[in-house]
């Protein structure tokens, strides 16, 4: 279940990320609802995932999870560079995350 805790959490950080920027675009509720949303359910779904991972191994994932999801986000959604250069280290980041639940 750790695994599917902490792929969760950080599916929430990215939902968190993208509220972020919609607040710094508009300032209304509904982006502020959707941020604080994303970030806590994601702190939480962390918490729980730590309880049968190790805290590196579910911290790595996590911020990894939460680092190429904002940034394909961003590309996709929000008209951020996808350069070649900026893609091949997005998956760099992508191997390391499953080299550690390789061997983990």
């Amino acid at each position: 279940m750790g695994w599917l805790f902490v792929l969760l959490a950080g599916s929430c950080e990215v939902i968190g990320v993208i509220g972020l920027n919609k607040v710094s675009q508009k300032k209304n509720i509904k982006n502020f609802l959707l941020m604080e949303a994303g970030f806590l359910s994601s702190f939480a779904l962390l918490s729980l995932a730590m309880q049968t991972l190790s805290m590196g191994t579910a911290y790595a994932v996590w911020t990894g999870i939460g680092t190429v999801g904002s940034i394909v986000m961003g590309m996709l959604f929000f008209g951020e560079s996808r350069d070649r250069k900026r893609l091949f280290f997005i998956s760099l980041v992508v191997f390391a995350t499953i080299g550690l639940k390789v061997i983990s």
